[in-house]
């Protein structure tokens, strides 16, 4: 059988390597340098045989990681991981021409994830809940996941119950899972309609399983308790499924950079804000603009704080950043800027930064080719990239973090 020599891993962290006619191979849980065999179909060798393994290999934590598709990287060393991933970010900036070097990386610590989305289907007798596998429809159940929070795991039997009281006969049901101050909430779509019956049935499950709430299809069945987020000196009570870092640990260190870099800001507008993740622990010393567009999310965002205690003056703005950027006279009424845009990043909002007269930028980002476009584009006005970090909330995933701070004379 032919072998192949794993040469780098891709964006998704697949190995990458080439035949005898220079073809690109790839083939999942492999690392560069390594050796390799197996069944190559379409491209792919799915279940590669490790001839040579690397001395960056090591033994995945986790029970499920051959067949849970929730991880892509348990197979390599922390400090392989560490470094491929600062990787990703520094070839993305040169790519775009721009030479920088990230000065450290944060990783969160297993079983810290606060938030997953897990899938559950109905089988003849119960029920399965768990992540598809690699590029599969197969389902594995999780029991022992050394990724998610204990309490996430703990509360998967009442996905299983959901599941069988309200999934279809074909369909799947997708279980948006968070971790809350006051327990665990499920947003659950993709179920079935909502009726009188499956209303209570619903509630009942709430009871049983000591959920703190629960969403089906958008509609929020059971609310037993505030399902609330500590954000600096407030607590936040987000929309059902909304969007929230993924770690306590991976949002504390966003946060703490923030404030470094905008210190001694009087005024600062935080755009995409969310439910305000970075707008409230900044609004201990600086006033605060939060722009974002969902007007839930906002709300959520301004009843914590309007209940907190010591905080500035918070406003806000439910506003599409990518159709209505804020234009160069209303960020001038800004010292420093935050900005944690989704990953399509913030071309079109980047243009009015680099043509207004603020001097601070903190650009927090999920995806760095999206943030090496934009970064490229406010070097280019005269932007000077001071400080890069990377942040791996997305433990073992191929996901890559990142904040910076740009300033400018």
């Amino acid at each position: 059988m032919t072998s192949y020599q794993i040469e780098r891993l891709s964006i998704q962290a697949d190995g990458v390597a080439h035949d005898s006619d220079h073809s690109t191979i790839y083939a999942p849980m492999t690392l560069p340098g390594e050796e390799i065999t197996g069944d190559l179909r379409e491209g792919r060798i799915a279940q590669p045989k490790i001839l040579t393994p690397s001395i960056s290999r090591v033994r995945p934590p986790c029970p499920h990681y051959k067949t849970c598709g929730g991880c892509a990287l348990q197979h390599g060393s922390d400090a392989f991981v560490a470094q491929w991933k600062t990787q990703v970010i520094e070839s993305a900036l040169a790519s775009r021409d721009v030479s920088a070097r990230v000065t450290r990386i944060e990783t969160s610590p297993p079983r810290s994830r606060r938030r997953a989305t897990l899938s559950g289907r109905r089988t003849k007798k119960s029920a399965l809940v768990g992540f598809h596998g690699r590029a599969s429809g197969i389902m594995t159940e999780i029991p022992n996941c050394t990724l998610l929070r204990p309490e996430l795991v703990a509360a998967i039997p009442a996905l299983r119950d959901l599941t069988v009281i309200g999934a279809t006969r074909k369909g799947e049901i997708a279980f948006a899972m968070t971790l809350s101050e006051a327990g665990v909430e499920v947003a659950a779509t993709g179920g079935k309609e909502m009726t009188p019956e499956l209303f209570a049935q619903i509630s009942a499950t709430a009871e049983t399983h000591d959920l703190a709430r629960i969403s089906w299809n958008r509609e929020t069945v059971a609310a037993r308790r505030l399902a609330y987020q500590a954000m600096g000196a407030a607590k936040v009570t987000p929309p059902p499924g909304a969007f929230l870092q993924a770690t306590t640990e991976g949002a504390a260190v966003l946060v703490d950079f923030a404030q470094h870099w905008t210190s001694g800001a009087a005024k600062i507008v935080d755009l995409f804000a969310g439910c305000g993740t970075f707008t409230l622990p900044l609004a201990a010393t600086a006033e605060m603009h939060a722009v974002e567009a969902e007007a839930p999310m906002l709300e959520a965002m301004d009843q914590g704080w309007r209940q907190a205690q010591g905080l500035k003056r918070i406003s806000h703005e439910a506003r599409d950043l990518y159709r209505r950027p804020l234009l160069p006279d209303e960020l001038n009424r800004y010292d420093a800027i935050v900005m944690d845009p989704p990953r399509n990043g913030a071309e079109a909002q980047t243009a009015e930064i680099c043509n207004a007269n603020v001097k601070r930028l903190v650009y927090v980002s999920c995806n760095p080719v999206s943030f090496a476009r934009d970064a490229a584009q406010l070097i280019a006005a005269g932007f000077v990239l001071r400080d890069l970090i990377a942040v791996d909330q997305f433990r073992w995933s191929s996901h890559c973090e990142l904040a910076a701070a740009f300033t400018r004379e």
